[in-house]
């Protein structure tokens, strides 16, 4: 039987292989349409190269001398420093960590089996010992390169022992504008009344919460969540900081006591800052995605962490009742996706030391079992919030990867700033592979909104390529599959209007000459090509069933997530040799979509559900 670690790696290397080949592919078709649109008579072969060996001989240059190695020594390179910084800059979005001196080892430090008290001691070091002195001498030399680029220099935290120093130092650039603002996208999880929305509210106020709730009434969006309690839909907060790390929040939180008839929502209302001035002064956004904890929205949260496209997961865990219910639910969704995950355990300010520590007991249980294999680690330290920030998703040295646990209290205020450390230096899935700048521009829908005197907007993340203003785009695929030609009439991000969008980043679009009965979830906008984009109705996809009371057999129908897709879809063939499937088991399916076509790409994951019933897959292809 193949276990879920196995396949998951199987389909991770299936998903990146595609991913890769359709990278190329796009490239290329983006570069041919860029020659032909400046009528370039340089054929795109003769340049490949070229580009080939710039890249191999940058390679070598950072094979060579590291950047931390160019400010520790040689006090005369500060040009080679200075360009070498920029470059760093400019792939991480305006963003680097550094660190200096001789940290601990993470390989060693971050176990499935933490070290005791004197294996801790002789835990070995990475990077180059310093002492105090020349620590400071080159922070010196930092802090000038950084002036130069107009960056600011931030001390994440710094450690001073017997011989040596060692430290974390971020290096920010103020953005120019709200195109230019990193973003990290975090869906926010977790069991009924865990204090998920409490926490949020919190965090992006700067205030504490009252014990009774009041830090969560503005984050919902419709009258009966304030009433019940509950959020029934997907929320959406962002937290900004600021070029020097600091979190963007009011400064005062005051509330006009005098008034008898002072409703809750007016109070929270009032202590807000609005979006377009939390981007005003923020280099670094933090979008939270704030799912619903009850069963019966379960549809809802899973839609959130397949079609929203969250960079990580925080699980909210509440200290009193630990990890029960749905808790388990979207741990096991977010560990089929492969989305890194972090834990925050609430409530530690009501619940008895007994429980508390039930519940921490049982939570190290689930996260070490070989269905999750995670290193937990209780974060304490600016040090610890720093490298599980850097190391979160990385496989470490013992094959698990890191799950960082803040226990926090909303009353209180307790680990709360080690909680707003780690979400400042959480790298952006901008910077990776995963979404690509230089190909033609695709964008998915994932909420759809008529606004009066604007008309259709749509929502969602931008996949690959650029969008400006007035660009001409195919909307589809529609009922009967194809796809209708609009424009993109304005671009608002983080409802700030903005003039350009691009990969990775989630934006809001104003189209033109589209009705609002037009368009659906799940649809895409695309970029006009040669090659005119295809919806799909069959499609092959490689899955394993993780649960299901029976055996599913051809005709087997269930509600498929993929991306921001969700439609019923039927198993018209599986190639197992019982011509059947059980728990466990994994097959090679043929799928149909149920109403209509859609846009669906190789190397997508996709999830299955019915009632208790989960599939995980991969598309691995697409059928005519």
């Amino acid at each position: 039987m193949t276990t879920l670690k196995s396949f998951q790696a199987e389909i991770e290397a299936i998903s990146h292989e595609k991913h890769i080949q359709s990278i190329k592919e796009a490239r290329e078709a983006h570069a041919a349409a860029e020659l032909a649109r400046h009528h370039g008579k340089l054929p795109l072969t003769k340049n490949q190269p070229v580009i080939e060996v710039k890249v191999e001989d940058e390679k070598d240059e950072v094979a060579e001398i590291s950047l931390e190695e160019l400010i520790i020594f040689d006090d005369n390179n500060i040009d080679d420093l200075q360009s070498r910084l920029a470059s760093k800059l400019l792939k991480g979005h305006g963003e680097q960590l550094i660190s200096l001196g001789a940290h601990p080892s993470p390989q060693h430090t971050y176990t499935l089996n933490p070290p005791s008290t004197d294996e801790s001691k002789s835990i070995p070091t990475v990077g180059i010992p310093l002492s105090s002195t020349h620590l400071d001498k080159s922070i010196e030399k930092l802090r000038t390169v950084c002036q130069a680029l107009k960056a600011e220099l931030n001390e994440l935290y710094r450690i001073n022992q017997d011989q040596s120093s060692h430290g974390c130092w971020l290096v920010r650039l103020t953005p120019r504008g709200v195109e230019e603002i990193m973003e990290v996208r975090v869906a926010v999880v977790g069991n009924v009344d865990a204090g998920k929305s409490t926490t949020l509210g919190v965090l992006t106020r700067g205030g504490l919460d009252d014990g009774r709730g009041k830090a969560r009434v503005a984050l919902f969006r419709h009258p009966h969540e304030i009433e019940t309690g509950r959020t029934s839909s997907v929320g959406g907060e962002i937290l900004g900081f600021s070029p020097t790390g600091q979190p963007v929040i009011p400064t005062s939180h005051v509330t006009d006591n005098a008034d008898g008839h002072n409703h809750a929502l007016v109070a929270a209302k009032r202590e807000k800052l609005g979006w377009e001035e939390i981007c005003k002064r923020a280099a670094k956004v933090v979008s939270f995605i704030d799912l619903a904890g009850h069963e019966r929205y379960f549809k809802t949260t899973l839609y959130g962490l397949s079609g929203c496209a969250p960079d990580y997961v925080m699980l909210m865990v509440g200290g009193n009742a630990g990890l029960i219910g749905m808790s388990k639910e979207h741990l096991g969704v977010a560990l089929a996706l492969n989305v890194p995950i972090a834990v925050c355990v609430t409530k530690i300010d009501m619940t008895p030391p007994k429980i508390l520590e039930q519940t921490v007991n049982m939570l190290t249980k689930v996260l070490k079992s070989p269905g999750c294999r995670r290193i937990p680690v209780f974060v304490n330290t600016a040090q610890e919030a720093v490298d599980c920030a850097r190391y979160l998703g990385q496989p470490l040295g013992s094959g698990g990867r890191l799950c960082p646990i803040f226990m926090v209290s909303n009353v209180t205020g307790h680990n709360l700033p080690m909680l707003r450390t780690f979400l400042n230096c959480l790298p952006s899935s901008q910077s990776d592979d995963k979404y690509v700048v230089d190909a033609p521009f695709e964008f998915q829908i994932s909420d759809v909104f008529s606004v009066p005197f604007v008309g259709t907007v749509v929502s969602g993340v931008i996949t690959s390529g650029t969008v400006h203003a007035n660009d001409a785009v195919l909307l589809g695929p529609d009922s009967v599959g194809q796809f209708m030609p609009t424009a993109v009439k304005t671009i608002q991000r983080k409802r700030a209007s903005v003039n350009s969008g691009e990969a990775g980043q989630s934006v809001s679009f104003a189209l033109k000459r589209i009705r609002r009965t037009q368009v659906r979830k799940g649809m895409v906008l695309i970029g006009k090509t040669d090659n005119p984009p295809k919806a799909v109705k069959r499609f092959e996809g490689m899955v394993m069933v993780l649960h299901h009371a029976s055996t599913i057999q051809p005709k087997y129908q269930a509600m498929m997530h993929c991306g921001a897709i969700r439609q019923t879809v039927r198993i018209v063939s599986l190639d197992h040799p019982s011509g059947l499937i059980r728990t466990g088991d994994r097959a090679k399916c043929v799928f149909e979509f149920i109403s209509h076509t859609e846009f669906l790409k190789e190397g997508q994951l996709i999830l299955l559900r019915e009632a208790k019933t989960k599939v995980l897959g991969v598309v691995t292809k697409v059928l005519p």
